[in-house]
């Protein structure tokens, strides 16, 4: 797809006007509800299905398959970081009011470092086809983790400190409260930081660290920078309304990491098979219809199963809480 620079412009000025928006409305620290997430989780998701309706009216319908399907994918992989954001939050206790300027600001510093390794990633690509070799075994390498990691008890994850973080921590020096929305204040005649700062940054620089995958998964769908940047862009953007939103959810869905897992995959093998294709081997191609069907399939299919594992494990619990009871009932009556 050929972008102009003043497609770029207009582009890069709609989304910081929508961020604008978005921060204008929730510029006031308050406890978001379930409705309120609710209604912008459904607008941020009709702008970007609208977005997608207008790359296929002015652009083409290649352009518009590739921004849905970079769009589903950086979305189910957005999902995915929401369990680390809830272990930041825990670890920080950070106010419920709080919560969502936490998330904004964080959720914008992981928009504008990743822009970065967008075009980083389309600079490389455009050098070095044999690039996509790489992309394609580090995502498949991924895609076993993930699955490793889906075994492994979940009761014992636990987020911690990256190096970046804990140096700026040791640098500046941090309040041993929160300070309503501060970010700095002066302690002793020193600049220190707030709890809100670090927590802000913690998670823009972890959202970062889940960008080495969802960068190559979004380029093993499209090499346009231009719809790898608007996929991401919103895919981001509707994350914090999407945190509040699934908030008790995401844990009933057990097997959101194998689904993902899948698409890792899929996305790896797809860009092993377009790197042989560039050298003039003869393999199969995987189409963008074909590729969206399979990321939405596995969706559905690891949301269904995750919902009924979750409920029978439920049943299991409260039938087992039921034998308790009912044993420590005789117990009593025999005594």
């Amino acid at each position: 797809m050929d972008v102009s620079l003043n497609l770029w412009v207009l582009t890069i000025l709609g989304l910081s006007a929508l961020i604008a928006v978005d921060f204008f409305i929730g510029r006031k620290p308050h406890e978001v509800s379930t409705k309120e997430a609710g209604i912008w989780t459904v607008v941020w998701i009709a702008l970007a299905v609208l977005f997608g309706l207008g790359l296929l009216w002015f652009g083409s319908a290649q352009a518009s398959g590739e921004f849905f399907a970079g769009f589903v994918t950086e979305k189910s992989l957005s999902v995915d970081n929401l369990f680390v954001f809830i272990l930041i939050m825990a670890k920080f206790s950070v106010p419920s009011h709080l919560q969502q300027r936490v998330l904004l600001i964080g959720v914008l510093i992981a928009l504008v470092l990743r822009a970065a390794f967008i075009a980083a990633g389309a600079a490389i690509i455009a050098s070095f086809s044999w690039v996509f070799f790489i992309f394609g075994a580090f995502l498949i390498y991924t895609a076993w983790k993930l699955i490793q990691e889906a075994r492994a008890d979940e009761d014992e994850e636990e987020w911690e400190e990256n190096r970046l973080l804990k140096t700026v921590e040791q640098r500046f020096g941090v309040a041993d409260r929160y300070h309503g929305t501060k970010l700095f204040i002066r302690e002793n005649g020193k600049r220190i930081l707030t709890p809100l700062m670090v927590v802000m940054l913690a998670i823009g620089t972890t959202d970062v660290l889940f960008a080495l995958d969802s960068i190559p998964a979004i380029f093993g769908l499209t090499q346009d920078p231009y719809i790898v940047f608007t996929a991401n862009a919103f895919a981001l953007m509707g994350l914090r309304q999407l945190y509040f939103l699934l908030g008790g959810l995401l844990k009933k869905l057990v097997h959101l990491s194998y689904g993902l897992s899948a698409i890792l995959g899929f996305i790896g093998v797809k860009l092993v098979l377009h790197a042989l294709h560039e050298l003039g081997v003869h393999v199969p191609v995987i189409s963008i219809p074909v590729s969206l069907s399979v990321i939405c399939g596995v969706l559905i299919i690891t949301t269904i199963t995750s919902l009924i594992a979750s409920k029978k494990q439920a049943e299991r619990e409260a039938a087992g809480s039921g034998e308790s009871g009912d044993g420590k009932a005789k117990d009593s009556i025999g005594a």
